[in-house]
This record gives C-alpha cells, sequence and structure tokens, in this order.
C-alpha cells in the first residue's frame, strides 16, 4: 500500500518514483525512435501568426540528436519554441502548492469542508452530479483544462470530507473537465481552431458533440457513483486507503465549531475565486484574455489563498513560511513537468515527427472511409502522447487530415470530430500530460494507481467514441 502524507496536497514519495520511473522509459523509447526513423520535414507556412504543414511537400533532411542533448532534453526544451506555455504551467503549479498549504496550515480547508459537509451530508450525490457536471461543462464549453488546476485539491478534499477518496474527487474534476474539453462541443482550442483551419463554420455541427457531450456524462456518473458508494460502505476498500487519513477527515467532522474569522475568511476566498472562474468563462469570448488566463488565474488564486489566510488569524511571517514549503513540496512535480516536455523537444530536434506523420498518412492511402475515419482517431491519440496541447495539435494536423478526409470520402466535420476525441480523452490517462502529472502530484497520487482506477472508464470511453465515429460517418454527418 502506497504510503501517503498526512497532508491533503503533497507529492507522496512513492508516487514521485513511479512516474518518474515511467516518463524515463518513454524518454528512452523517443530517444530510440531517433535511432531507428529517418528524418524528415514538411514544409510549413505562417498564417496570422501560426504554423501549419503544407501537405505533399515532406521530404528527407539531415536529422538525429546527441546523446548529450538528449541527457539534457528536460531543461534544454525550456528554451525550445513553444516553451513560454510549460513556463507558466510550472510556475501556476508553484502557486497553488504554496497557498494550498498555507491555506491548510491554518485550517481554513477543513474549515471550508465541514461547512459543504454539513450543507450536504443528506444530498452528498446530488452534489457529485453537480460537481461533475460543471467540470465537463467548463471542458467543454469552455475549452478549460490547465485552469481547472487549482479546482482539483478542492474538490478532492470535499470529496475526503464527504466520506470518499481522493479518486472521486479527482473524478468529478480532473476526469469531468477532461472528458468535457474532449467532447467539444464549443472548444475554442480545439474544435473552434480546426475546423476554422479546414474551413468549417465555427462550432458547426454541434449536435452531434452535445449527444457525446450527454453520453459520456452518464458513462461518467455510472462509474463514480457505484465507486463512491462502495468507498462509503467500506473505506479500505479504496486503493488508496489511508487509515490516518481517514481519521483526520473523520475528526474534522465532528470537531467542528463555527468561527466568524474562518467564515469571513472563506467568504473572502470564495469571492475572488469566484471572479477567476469568470474569467475563465470569458476566455472563450476575449482573444485577450486566452493569452495570459493562466498567470491571471494564478494571480488570484495567490491573492484569494493570501488573504483568505491572513483574515482567518495566520501571520504574516508564518503564512510566508507555510507557502515556502508548500512550494518545497510541490518541486518533484516540475521535475516531471520538464520530462514529459522533453520527449516532444526530442522528437523536434531529431526531425522524426514529422516523419511519424508522413508514415501515417501513407497508411490511409485505399483504405475504406470508415477505417480512415478511427485512424485519424488513432493519429491525434498517438500525437497526444507527445504534444498535449490542443491547438498546437490542431495546426500541425489538420492541414493533413483534411486532404486525407476529401480523397476518401469523409466529410471534414467528422474529421475534427475524430481529432476533437483523440485530442482529448487521454489527457487524463498519458503521464505525460503536465495537468494530469500536477493533479496527481498535489494530491500524492501515484499514477499506477491511477492507471488502475481509471483504464476501464478509458477503455468504455474509447468504444464508445469509436462507435459515435462510425456512426456520424454512417449518416453523413
Amino acid at each position: 500500500m502506497e504510503k501517503q502524507s498526512k497532508r491533503v496536497f503533497n507529492v507522496g514519495t512513492r508516487s514521485f518514483i513511479t512516474a518518474l520511473v515511467i516518463l524515463f522509459l518513454l524518454m528512452i523509447l523517443t530517444y530510440a525512435l531517433t535511432l531507428f526513423l529517418p528524418a524528415g520535414e514538411y514544409q510549413r507556412v505562417i498564417t496570422d501568426g501560426k504554423e501549419s504543414i503544407i501537405p505533399g511537400t515532406y521530404q528527407n533532411v539531415a536529422g538525429g540528436l546527441p546523446f548529450w542533448k538528449w541527457l539534457l532534453s528536460p531543461f534544454l526544451a525550456l528554451g525550445a519554441t513553444g516553451s513560454g506555455t510549460v513556463i507558466a504551467i510550472i510556475a501556476f503549479l508553484l502557486v497553488i502548492g504554496g497557498a494550498f498549504n498555507a491555506m491548510d496550515e491554518c485550517g481554513v480547508l477543513s474549515y471550508m469542508f465541514n461547512r459543504v459537509y454539513r450543507a450536504f451530508e443528506t444530498r452528498k450525490y446530488r452534489l457529485l452530479l453537480l460537481v461533475s457536471l460543471f467540470f465537463m461543462s467548463l471542458g467543454a464549453f469552455v475549452g478549460s483544462f490547465e485552469e481547472c488546476v487549482p479546482l482539483v485539491p478542492i474538490a478532492v478534499a470535499l470529496a475526503y470530507s464527504l466520506g470518499w477518496d481522493a479518486l472521486v474527487g479527482l473524478g468529478m474534476s480532473l476526469l469531468a473537465v477532461g472528458f468535457g474539453f474532449s467532447t467539444g462541443v464549443a472548444n475554442p482550442f480545439t474544435v473552434g481552431v480546426a475546423q476554422e483551419l479546414v474551413g468549417l463554420p465555427m462550432f458547426s455541427g454541434i449536435w452531434m458533440r452535445l449527444i457525446a457531450f450527454v453520453l459520456i456524462y452518464g458513462l461518467l456518473i455510472a462509474f463514480l457513483i457505484p465507486y463512491a458508494k462502495k468507498i462509503e460502505r467500506n473505506p479500505a476498500k479504496s486503493m488508496i486507503y489511508d487509515p490516518a487519513m481517514a481519521d483526520r477527515w473523520a475528526a474534522l467532522r465532528t470537531d467542528y465549531v463555527q468561527d466568524k474569522r474562518k467564515d469571513r475568511a472563506l467568504i473572502l476566498f470564495a469571492t475572488v475565486l469566484g471572479s477567476g472562474i469568470l474569467l475563465i468563462l470569458c476566455s472563450s469570448f476575449v482573444p485577450f484574455l486566452q493569452d495570459i488566463i493562466m498567470p491571471l488565474i494564478a494571480l488570484i488564486f495567490l491573492v484569494a489563498g493570501t488573504a483568505s489566510s491572513l483574515v482567518s488569524g495566520m501571520r504574516l511571517n508564518a503564512y510566508f513560511k507555510s507557502f515556502g514549503k508548500g512550494v518545497v513540496n510541490i518541486l518533484p512535480a516540475v521535475l516531471l513537468i520538464l520530462m514529459a516536455n522533453s520527449i516532444r523537444y526530442t522528437m523536434m530536434e531529431s526531425k522524426i515527427l514529422d516523419t511519424i506523420l508522413y508514415k501515417t498518412v501513407q497508411l490511409t492511402q485505399n483504405a475504406s472511409s470508415g477505417i480512415v475515419v478511427l485512424m485519424i482517431y488513432a493519429l491525434a491519440l498517438v500525437l497526444e502522447l507527445f504534444i498535449s496541447s490542443g491547438s498546437a495539435k490542431a495546426f500541425l494536423l489538420m492541414p493533413l487530415i483534411a486532404p486525407i478526409a476529401d480523397l476518401s470520402g469523409i466529410s471534414r466535420q467528422i474529421a475534427v470530430l475524430a481529432y476533437a476525441f483523440g485530442d482529448g480523452f487521454s489527457n487524463v490517462f498519458y503521464p505525460t500530460n503536465p495537468v494530469l502529472l500536477i493533479s496527481l502530484g498535489i494530491v500524492g497520487i501515484g499514477y499506477g494507481k491511477w492507471f488502475k482506477w481509471s483504464a476501464k472508464i478509458q477503455v468504455a470511453v474509447l468504444a464508445l467514441t469509436c462507435a459515435l465515429l462510425l456512426f456520424a460517418n454512417s449518416i453523413g454527418y
């Protein structure tokens, strides 16, 4: 059994080592590919500051990557093109770790969840339905994913306070927002960008994505509620069961005493954090906000955490000390993010990424339309392992996917749907995704446990989405 810290938010030693080993093996595999695959490149064109591939321009070039560069790739990748997002995510994570640790030590977090427990003690499963729907809607209609990281540990602590475990909390927050993002109902970063690139009206064909949203939400709830009920009946059946953690939350539920200072701290925290959620909602309509949303949310959460901690009675020097401890506790997750980012760097520097794209495009020749749809889905799934950004992958893939769709007799709308499905669902499954690593690291859950717990629903989602794509193709969507 994995030994976890008594604190709710911390990177557990065993979970860190598990993720470290998995990522290092993926780094080795990627480097091995550079030794066997020929280097090649497509010509690219820059339109409105965005780079995209010109189909039919692939050619072999000199490539490869020196061994020393591979060894240093986690750090060299920070200086590569497009590294700004990774740097922002790391800063984002450190702020969250520090602020949450301070709120935990001053008692604001435990007090908040005690209040929630008393409000929803007899309606806890209704709350699970609403929280899951909220997170799925953020992903599906706003395109939020990274921005929801500060809310994930809150959902985890909420799950503990209601008698469940961290996996339920991750399910109704991380899984939900990832699944919503994948259905792409009005997701500007996947469906919006992809449709614009292939000449479709933005968010056209929304009815099929709404069907996908409803079905995936039903599947998620059918997965979460039976598991939550099982843990509620017998907490020891949780694969991450920790008696010390269970005792801590049980004691908090019984030791509750109303505190006016903490009530004021919670009102302040909710008000500031609520403004952050409004900004996330507005970001899908305001292009300026899209460029600065992550640092802006980090700043808002820093203000919310600092203000609520101080208002609750925490001294300023104690706050800084607690914040620093939270930052140190989260540093192992930063290393994991750097390692995950190095995989994309290795493929780009060695010039084998375009080779993989070219070989995949060749496989679609002379295939039936249904097979082509599934191959587009598979291509997006494979590239997601190396490139987690939805919009970046759209600019890379859509110029190739559009002519494949035309030649195979499938609609570009289906091609966009296949791309959106492939880009999103694996976000909460692949160990190379920074948001997954951050979320697991903060709550101290090993990737192996996460894989084992979430594999069933991921397989079910894969089967359902394949069926939806084949159905869409059969009706000429």
